[in-house]
């Protein structure tokens, strides 16, 4: 994992740049602190600052897993009455927003119930009956080295049941074409739908430790600029026993911010972009 951290390099997003150019943004920067004693030592041999970095991180990722295993109690011990009707509203809220109607290319998450995440049912077939005006991509895993593509369906019949018995689009369709994969697509998305595990009001998301997401984020952000297209906006979608105090979910360099949240409660945005999409 920490060799995964190393090769991917610091991401600097969008979230850490509202907190810089937007006083209202109250984004936290990830900070990794020297002590004074190691600040006044003599210079190291570089395998010395790499065991303290390595250390550093190692704490941060035991913080990441304890925090995980308190939310996804949380979630087993959710009522299903409770839970049902979170869906319906939060569902409810995506399908009415202005920013979800006038999104022409996104990309969303299959919801799992046995991974306990925010239902999509409802949100990705819509999209689907409405193909005139949208396009979807949703996520296929390829590899346990964070390799996630985001292809495009037309239909539910694109998807097939992985090794983990969670809905994925075939690589090719019925005619055995290859699916169009967003990163080689000629136009941009507009929004990105995420799941997670834990979340906060100042962008920060936990989630479920294979990296996929914030790999796969980091290099579409990074498309993005190069190409000169308007970065997507990154939406959570959070039962409301997901979002937390800020500040106490861990960071590391590679973790990529959201812009909003969508809890059973409303819409919460968190950055000037997001802050531009209100009515």
């Amino acid at each position: 994992m920490l060799r995964k951290l190393r090769s991917h390099g610091l991401v600097v997003h969008r979230g850490l740049v509202e907190m810089i150019t937007n006083p209202q943004c109250t984004i936290a920067t990830p900070h990794f602190p020297f002590t004074r004693s190691l600040i006044l030592r003599p210079p190291q041999p570089p395998f010395a600052t790499m065991t303290t970095q390595d250390h550093h991180l190692d704490g941060i990722f035991t913080q990441k897993r304890a925090l995980r295993s308190k939310i996804k109690k949380e979630l087993r011990s959710m009522d299903p009455l409770l839970r049902s009707n979170e869906d319906d509203a939060i569902q409810r809220l995506v399908l009415e927003a202005p920013w979800f109607k006038s999104c022409k290319r996104l990309c969303a998450y299959i919801s799992c119930s046995a991974l306990r995440e925010v239902d999509t049912s409802k949100v990705l077939q819509n999209v689907l009956q409405d193909e005139t005006t949208k396009m979807l991509y949703v996520p296929r895993v390829e590899d346990k080295n964070c390799h996630m593509r985001m292809l495009h369906i037309s239909h539910m019949d694109d998807m097939v049941a992985n090794s983990m018995n969670i809905l994925e689009p075939a690589p090719v369709d019925t005619d055995g074409n290859d699916r169009e994969d967003v990163m080689l697509a000629d136009e941009p998305v507009d929004l990105l739908l995420l799941p997670g595990l834990a979340f906060d009001k100042t962008g920060r998301r936990l989630g479920r430790g294979g990296g996929y997401y914030d790999t796969f984020l980091s290099k579409y952000q990074e498309l993005a600029r190069q190409r000169n297209w308007k970065q997507p906006l990154l939406i959570a979608l959070s039962y409301s026993v997901q979002i937390i105090e800020d500040g106490v979910i861990p960071l590391t360099p590679s973790d990529v911010f959201i812009d909003a949240l969508v809890s059973p409660s409303g819409f919460i945005p968190i950055t000037s972009a997001a802050q531009e999409i209100i009515p």
